[in-house]
């Protein structure tokens, strides 16, 4: 299990103590990354690294002994687990606020971060700069979305997941709910009596539009926003 970092030297205890740094817990699975992240947080003012974990379980432990104000979580995505392990980490301590770290640049996956209780989404691929950003952004209260991202999209999303179906053609609406129910590209073109090519294209340009880059992605988003349902 790894081990919480502790600052060395009565100096940098008592100047912590006075000037009440932003106490955070880093997540990452692989120990090297831990440092690095660690190390990038240590060259930052105000803020320090309290402990470090593997995993949410031993996440879950650190929060109760150390009581951290931020978890920074480094995580892989897509994956469903990691959003349950977030909303789970945001149920159990909600004065925690987790910003995601990944190599993920997508706003469907932001989304998704934000609803299950993220405080704030930043990429791997960000300046240190950004990382001190997010950090006091979201120590402040704030919530905080990484520059490679669209923030004023990604708000709208949250505030109503439906909200850019108004901004789709009726046609690109058909085709979005025909993908999503499983029909294949020349079954949606005999349908809609179009060619393969058109509905190649109104697929193209709903990933761009929704910044969804594969058909799974695709029928995700329309399930979530209800225009298809599982039992139908």
């Amino acid at each position: 299990m790894p081990k919480p970092y502790r600052s060395s030297g009565a100096g940098r205890v008592k100047e912590a103590q006075a000037s009440k740094p932003i106490r955070v817990l880093v997540e990452a699975q692989h120990a090297l990354v831990r440092a690095g992240i660690r190390a990038l947080i240590e060259q930052i003012p105000e803020v320090q690294v309290v402990a470090e974990a593997a995993e949410g379980p031993q996440s879950f432990q650190l929060i109760k002994d150390y009581h951290p104000d931020i978890l920074l979580l480094d995580v892989i995505l897509p994956s469903v687990t990691a959003f349950e392990s977030l909303q789970e980490m945001v149920e159990k301590f909600p004065k925690v606020r987790v910003i995601v770290l990944t190599l993920q640049e997508n706003q469907e996956y932001a989304i998704q971060a934000f609803r299950a209780g993220a405080a704030g989404y930043i990429s791997k691929n960000a300046a240190s700069a950004e990382l001190e950003k997010a950090i006091k952004s979201v120590a402040r209260g704030e919530n905080y979305l990484g520059s490679e991202l669209s923030q004023q999209a990604v708000l709208k999303y949250l505030k109503d997941p439906r909200a850019i179906l108004s901004e789709l053609t009726a046609r690109q609406r058909e085709v979005l709910k025909m993908v999503a129910e499983g029909l294949a590209t020349k079954e949606i073109a005999k349908r809609l009596n179009i060619s393969v090519k058109t509905v190649e294209t109104h697929r193209a340009q709903l990933m761009e539009r929704l910044d969804i880059h594969d058909v799974v992605g695709l029928v995700r988003y329309a399930l979530r926003i209800g225009l298809v349902r599982l039992d139908e």
